[in-house]
């Protein structure tokens, strides 16, 4: 009896289902030298938010591991379903050094540092009053 096929079949499918694969952002990007401040203000505001959704979805993956991992005392093959690729720490670890790299920029282009005043426009002459 040789279920060896069938049962690597079964491993492999349900691996696969157990997580994605980690996509780390880049630290330093091509198109870096071009920002300026106020692209580099964007882009820190949007990787913030994808910091929270990572952080919320790690949290369900946690749950899930969880679930799956105590699920898996009775019927084992719900442990192929946990997820042990860190998708989401990697990704986080990665956002945090471009945030940090990012930060670098600002600091060199000054974009943190106040602006010299402008001149104020002269000022009218002031009209003396009728009937003098």
């Amino acid at each position: 009896m040789r279920c060896y096929p069938i049962t690597f079949a079964l491993v492999v499918v349900l691996t696969a289902c157990a997580g994605r694969s980690p996509a780390p952002v880049a630290v330093v990007q091509p198109q870096d030298r071009f920002m300026d401040c106020a692209a580099i203000q964007a882009e820190v505001l949007a990787n913030n938010a994808k910091v929270q959704e990572l952080a919320s979805e790690s949290g369900g993956k946690v749950a899930q591991n969880v679930a799956a991992g105590v699920a898996g005392v009775f019927i084992w093959p719900l442990w192929f379903a946990m997820d042990f690729q860190g998708a989401t720490d990697k990704e986080a670890a990665a956002l945090n050094s471009r945030q940090q790299y990012l930060a670098v920029l600002a600091e060199q282009r000054q974009c943190g540092a106040p602006q010299p005043p402008r001149p104020l426009p002269p000022a009218a002459p002031a009209n003396p009053p009728y009937g003098r």
